[in-house]
């Protein structure tokens, strides 16, 4: 493929002391990835540079060398031509790493034990493996306060003001109702940590969450009218419109999770039956509801551009290389794409969860019981839906009782 992209100066990439042997099945790979030749010929033009930055880094050869050690000399300037060098690099250890060709990176402490902390949440606990990650995550980040992998000992020396320093850090980064759930995953991976008898018992009692009144916050619900500027301002020309306003309709007409649209996959869209089948880890059980004609009009005009392997059995793909299903990320993004092209303010943090909140105000001014809109959002208690109630401020003047008037015949003197 080098000889068809650069035809008269292929040997001047070839003949690289470093890349040269690695660059034509790199092209290959890329270009099964679904890389276009303008993106693997622009990669390409940075390879003299980065052979050249690696050798001056004392690399020169691929083999006997980690990911992270190659990755740690890539160039991370903000000029054009690091920049595109660093790309390339990217893609060469994703390359790589994937046929094996790189030496595997021992585990450290840290990472030993955090494997431990996670088989321990999937067999005692039963976590999904969202919750699972989340947990990992944070108790990586706390053995990295610790310098854990630096000596193993501290874990034995932990004590109060340790937890109260690491909680401080945390707090500068999120709010209140976050750190409830800090707090709450730090308590689980401190009683995980005293049952294998690494620290003393009873650190987690000195952990205390902030309160967290109820009703404190109201819901992040989009006014209806603004779910139809935002659908109806997608362009669907495109099969990124077309992706993007069949991701966004899911939510507006089901009040689906932006992870429940992103691991949507093809078979669960039942045409025959007309229902659509989504699995819900956080609830437990799949939720089937009746595949409305918007809805399967929608998928339909997305699937006949939708690109992708045969095998791929995800429903939403990325529509830039690399090829593969989108993350949930993703959903967020194209709400936030959308949503300021439609000129639409958001309430509060805003977010695709927004347009859920939407669709649950939307059905209850219809008169829509509040056991059904919580079986539709996945709601385990009533209460949990009974906060839109909070947002139906004309609809509880209604059921208001007058205040009795005072005769003013009967009252009282002195």
């Amino acid at each position: 493929m080098l000889t068809t992209l650069f035809p008269n100066t292929h040997a001047r990439y070839t003949s690289l002391p470093v890349l040269g042997s690695v660059l034509e099945p790199l092209c290959s790979w890329l270009e099964a990835g679904g890389y276009p030749p303008s993106a693997i010929s622009r990669r390409l033009e940075a390879a003299p540079f980065l052979d050249q930055w690696l050798r001056q880094h004392q690399i020169a050869s691929l083999s006997g060398h980690t990911a992270e050690q190659l990755r740690a000399c890539l160039p991370r300037q903000k000029r054009w031509t690091p920049q595109i060098a660093y790309a390339l690099g990217r893609s060469l250890l994703q390359y790589l790493t994937e046929q094996g060709k790189l030496e595997s990176t021992p585990q450290t402490a840290s990472q030993r034990l955090l494997v431990a902390y996670r088989q321990h949440l999937q067999r005692r606990r039963g976590f999904a493996p969202s919750t699972i990650t989340r947990h990992a995550v944070l108790a990586g980040d706390f053995l990295r306060f610790l310098c854990y992998d630096h000596d193993e000992r501290l874990l034995l020396q932990i004590q109060a003001g340790d937890l109260e320093s690491f909680l401080v850090q945390s707090s500068q980064r999120v709010g209140r109702i976050t750190m409830q759930k800090v707090i709450a995953i730090l308590r689980s991976f401190l009683k995980f940590l005293a049952a294998s008898g690494q620290i003393p018992v009873g650190l987690d009692r000195h952990l205390e969450s902030p309160r967290q009144y109820r009703g404190q916050q109201l819901v992040r619900a989009l006014p209806w009218e603004d779910v139809l500027t935002l659908l109806r301002g997608i362009d669907r020309g495109t099969i990124k419109g077309c992706r993007d306003y069949a991701m966004l309709l899911l939510i507006a007409t089901y009040g689906l999770r932006r992870s429940e649209v992103a691991s949507l996959e093809m078979g669960d869209i039942q045409w025959r039956a007309g229902v659509i089948r989504v699995p819900r880890p956080k609830v437990g059980t799949p939720l089937v509801l009746p595949l409305t004609e918007e809805m399967g009009t929608a998928l339909l005009a997305y699937l006949r551009q939708r690109a992708g392997k045969p095998s791929e059995r995800r429903l939403f793909l990325r529509v830039r290389a690399p090829q593969g299903p989108i993350e949930s990320t993703a959903v967020s993004d194209v709400f936030d794409a959308w949503a300021q092209h439609a000129g639409v303010r958001m309430p509060g943090l805003g977010g695709p969860h927004a347009l859920r909140h939407g669709l649950a105000m939307h059905l209850l001014r219809q008169g829509t019981p509040l056991k059904t809109i919580g079986d539709l959002l996945g709601h385990r208690s009533a209460e949990s839906t009974g906060i839109y109630l909070r947002l139906q401020v004309e609809d509880l003047r209604d059921v208001a009782l007058s205040l009795p008037v005072p005769d003013s015949g009967s009252e009282e003197r002195p």
